[in-house]
C-alpha cells in the first residue's frame, strides 16, 4: 500500500514474476457515489472500475454488490521530456480526483509529476441515422443528389463508455506535483508541487493563480517542502498542507491573495527525550485528508495515523500506531530507503474508522470509538467471489501463533 510502491525493498516477489512496472498501481480514487473506482498506474493509463448492479453481483448487508468489473480504460498520459532542463517526465499518474456529478457524464482529473488533466466519461447506447447531407458512414453527399428532406432517428446501439479530453492544465508548475484538489465550488480545484500551491479554474487552462510559495530567495535555506494539500470540503476559502517537517497549516483565502502566513498551525510538541536522527524523517506527513463533517484532519506520517481537530492546535487528539514494530529497525529502513516510502490514509463515509496502508500488502483499519485496529492484507486469493479479506498479526515477540508474519523475513529486507 506503499504510494510510490518499490518493489526492490518490499516482499512482493509475486508482482515481478506476473506484472511490468508500468502495471504497478500509484494510485486510485473512488467517486462520490462509489459506484466508480479510478486506477492511474506508472505506464499512464487510467482504468475506470464499476460496481456491478444487485441482479449480477453479491450484496453486502447494505445492499451494495462489492464486485467491480472493468468500466473503461485509456492513455491518460505519455512519457516527455524536458528540454529546457534537459529531464525526463514520467508518464506515471500521481493523483486521480473525481469532480461532483453534474449530469449523466463524469469528469475527473489526471496528473503526472507536470500535467494536470481533465477527463468527461460519457456513456452512448443510441446512435443518429438518416442524415440529410451525410452517408451512414459520415461522408458528405453530394448535394445535387438531395431530393427530398428526411428527419434523424436515433436508434438503439450496443453501449459504449466514451473518455475524451476536454482540458489540459500545463506549465503551471516548475516542481513535481504530488496533490489535486476540487475545491466545493464545483469551479475551481488546487495542484501543489514541493514548494508551490497554485489554483485553477476548471474552464481556463492557460493560467493560474499561486496561493502559497514557500521557495526560499536561497535554496540552500530550504528546510521543508509541501508534502500533501486538500480543500475543505464545505468552505470554499479553506484549505489545507502538510510539510515534510511534520506541520499542518490551514490557510483562509479571504485573508490575502497570497496565504503564506496560515490561519492556524497543527504541530505535536516533541519529547526531547525520544529525539533521534530519524525524527525529523518520521515525522514527515505523507498524506492529509478531512474529515467529511469538515470538524477533523486525518494525517499521516512513517509510524502513525493521526486525527487533529481544526478548534485545537496543539495536538492530536487522536494517535494510532501503523507498524510500531519498525522503530527498532529505523536504522536498516534508512539504509534501503523504505524510511522515504510515502502512505496514504482516508474516512470511511461516517468519519467512525480510517484506513492506511502498510508493508507487504498489508492495511491497517482503526475503529476511532474503541480505538482498535486490525491488519488486513490484500492478496490475490481474496480477488474471487465472496473471498474474505484475511486479517494478520505481524509477530515482534512472545509466543509466535500460526500464520504470524515474521518482522525480519517477511516485512522488509534489509
Amino acid at each position: 500500500m506503499g504510494e510510490d510502491g518499490e518493489s526492490p525493498k518490499i516482499n512482493h516477489s509475486f508482482l515481478r514474476d506476473y506484472v511490468t512496472e508500468a502495471d504497478v498501481i500509484s494510485t486510485v480514487e473512488f467517486n462520490h457515489t462509489g459506484d466508480l473506482l479510478a486506477t492511474g498506474d506508472k505506464g499512464g493509463r487510467v482504468v475506470i472500475f464499476q460496481r456491478e448492479s444487485e441482479s449480477k453481483g453479491e450484496t453486502d448487508e447494505l445492499g451494495e454488490s462489492g464486485e467491480y468489473n472493468v468500466y473503461s480504460t485509456f492513455q491518460s498520459h505519455e512519457p516527455d521530456f524536458d528540454y529546457l532542463k534537459s529531464l525526463e517526465i514520467e508518464e506515471k499518474i500521481n493523483k486521480i480526483r473525481w469532480l461532483p456529478q453534474q449530469n449523466a457524464a463524469h469528469f475527473l482529473l489526471s496528473t503526472n509529476d507536470k500535467t494536470i488533466k481533465l477527463w468527461k466519461v460519457s456513456e452512448r447506447d443510441k446512435r443518429p441515422e438518416g442524415y440529410n447531407l451525410k452517408d451512414e458512414e459520415g461522408r458528405l453527399k453530394d448535394f445535387s443528389t438531395v431530393t427530398s428532406l428526411q428527419v434523424p432517428i436515433l436508434k438503439p446501439t450496443d453501449l459504449m463508455v466514451e473518455v475524451r479530453p476536454r482540458r489540459v492544465f500545463a506549465n503551471g508548475h516548475t516542481y513535481h506535483v504530488n496533490s489535486i484538489s476540487v475545491n466545493s465550488d464545483g469551479e475551481t480545484y488546487l495542484s501543489a508541487d514541493d514548494l508551490r500551491i497554485n489554483v485553477w479554474h476548471l474552464g481556463i487552462t492557460d493560467r493560474s493563480f499561486n496561493i502559497v510559495d514557500i521557495k526560499p530567495a536561497n535554496m540552500e535555506d530550504l528546510t521543508e517542502v509541501i508534502t500533501a494539500a486538500e480543500f475543505h470540503p464545505q468552505h470554499c476559502h479553506m484549505f489545507v498542507y502538510s510539510s515534510s517537517k511534520g506541520t499542518i497549516r490551514l490557510c483562509d483565502m479571504r485573508e490575502s491573495a497570497l496565504c503564506d502566513k496560515h490561519s492556524k498551525i497543527f504541530e505535536e510538541p516533541e519529547d526531547p527525550g525520544n529525539r533521534s536522527f530519524f525524527s525529523e524523517i518520521i515525522s514527515s506527513v505523507s498524506d492529509v485528508k478531512f474529515s467529511h463533517s469538515g470538524r477533523y484532519l486525518l494525517t499521516r506520517d512513517y509510524l502513525t495515523v493521526k486525527v487533529w481537530d481544526l478548534h485545537m492546535e496543539k495536538g492530536p487528539v487522536e494517535t494510532y500506531q501503523v507498524h510500531e514494530y519498525l522503530r527498532s529497525k529505523l536504522c536498516s529502513l534508512y539504509e534501503n530507503d523504505c524510511i522515504f516510502d510515502k502512505f496514504e490514509c482516508v474516512w470511511n463515509s461516517t468519519d467512525s474508522v480510517i484506513m492506511t496502508g502498510a508493508y507487504n500488502s498489508f492495511f491497517r483499519m482503526f475503529d476511532r470509538e474503541t480505538g482498535r485496529g486490525v491488519t488486513l492484507e490484500a492478496w490475490r486469493e481474496s480477488s474471487k467471489p465472496r473471498a474474505v479479506l484475511r486479517t494478520r498479526r505481524v509477530y515482534t515477540g512472545g509466543r509466535r501463533r500460526r500464520g504470524d508474519v515474521g518482522v525480519d523475513k517477511d516485512l522488509v529486507w534489509a
